[in-house]
């Protein structure tokens, strides 16, 4: 007596059924590459974008504080892109955008002089208060300096910073910042070395906005919130 075989309608419907099934994965698997892709693509394109934007902004409203990121300095005197960015710090204090400068930035091993310093130096030589002028010598990258910034300004009680860089890196000095807590405006440098958004340069700081929205925020602590 031979064994009760399954109806040919119902192994039909088995075996389409698991395909449905295999098809429908594949579908899925195939649209989860397609949006990978797709993000590969736009988040740089959309940082690139963020870059060259902030670059393009300025805001001169009235804040707390003026921060000056450092740049490198020569025994004590501020290279040509620091003291962009200083004098540029210099016009808006004159202009009553806010009664403080803060300048930022530690030193190299070598160095005698820290950034912070040097920009201290070179405002006062300029005509700008000693007593207006504080300098946070902490710190060797964008994000040490401004995490040093955020601590110093919960103990003084203030929030709102005019934030001056060159325009090719205002993009993430915003996104530290904004995570940090601060209430931010942009006010990039308009002349002198550093102030071009060359190819190099966006291309750096697309990098480096990418590594810390993606990456380094992550474990970045946020004194101000």
């Amino acid at each position: 007596m031979s064994a009760p075989t399954m109806p040919r309608a119902a192994v039909r419907a088995r075996s389409g059924a698991s395909t449905s099934k295999k098809s429908r994965f594949v579908g899925f698997l195939v649209t989860l590459m397609l949006l990978a892709l797709v993000a590969v693509v736009l988040l740089p394109v959309y940082a690139g974008w963020r870059v060259v934007n902030a670059g393009n902004v300025d805001d001169r409203r009235a804040t707390d504080a003026i921060v000056v990121l450092g740049a490198a300095q020569y025994n004590g005197k501020p290279s040509p892109v620091l003291a962009a960015r200083l004098d540029h710090a210099k016009v808006l204090y004159n202009q009553a955008v806010a009664p403080r400068i803060v300048t930022v930035g530690g030193k190299q091993p070598g160095d005698r002089f820290t950034e912070a310093g040097a920009g201290l130096s070179y405002l006062t030589r300029h005509g700008v208060p000693a007593a207006d002028v504080s300098p946070v010598a902490s710190g060797r990258d964008t994000k040490q300096s401004l995490i040093a910034v955020a601590k110093m300004a919960k103990r003084e009680g203030w929030r709102s910073v005019t934030l001056v860089s060159d325009p090719a890196h205002m993009a993430r000095v915003e996104a530290i910042a904004d995570h940090l807590g601060f209430e931010t405006h942009l006010s990039p440098t308009r002349k002198g070395d550093g102030t071009a958004l060359t190819g190099e340069y966006v291309t750096r700081e697309t990098a480096g906005l990418l590594a810390f929205t993606l990456v380094q925020q992550w474990d970045t602590p946020a004194p101000l919130n």
